[in-house]
């Protein structure tokens, strides 16, 4: 064996399907595409949803719903894990930057503080927004809830 007589496995190679090039290919003529239509027309792109003319799923569903576009959205983050924070960290005071440093939020974010879990240590925490329950737990150990 050389390599003048390399050959690659059987069945593992296929003949490339010339179109449009001529009768004695057994691809000429309509070049596979049938006769006559949209579909055999050269740059046919059938529209998204298009459903051969029967009314599209898009247009048969009822339109529902409201983007409240002044929605703000807020990052939660709980009691437990200012916690964990504070115990890793040994930190008494958490604002925004704390958290981005942490990478828990992003710079862009909104971070709002929610009341699950337990708060053991008298924090001084910053931040946008706090839930009812969550400024009670802080206050209640002596620490501060400042809104930004």
């Amino acid at each position: 064996m050389d390599l003048s007589n390399l050959k690659p496995a059987k069945g593992s190679t296929k003949k490339v399907k010339r179109i449009g090039r001529g009768q004695g290919s057994g691809h000429g003529g309509t070049s596979t595409r049938g006769h006559k239509g949209a579909k055999s027309r050269s740059g046919y792109s059938k529209k998204l949803g298009y459903e051969g003319g029967q009314m599209s799923l898009v247009r048969r569903v009822p339109k529902f719903g409201f983007k409240n576009f002044n929605r703000v959205e807020y990052k939660g983050i709980n009691l437990d894990f200012l916690q964990l924070l504070a115990e890793n960290k040994g930190l008494t005071v958490i604002t925004r930057d704390v958290l981005i440093e942490s990478g828990y939020v992003s710079k862009n974010e909104r971070i709002k503080i929610l009341g699950r879990g337990e708060l053991k240590a008298k924090l001084e925490v910053t931040v946008h927004a706090f839930s009812a329950t969550a400024r009670k737990a802080i206050e209640e150990l002596g620490g501060v809830a400042n809104t930004l």
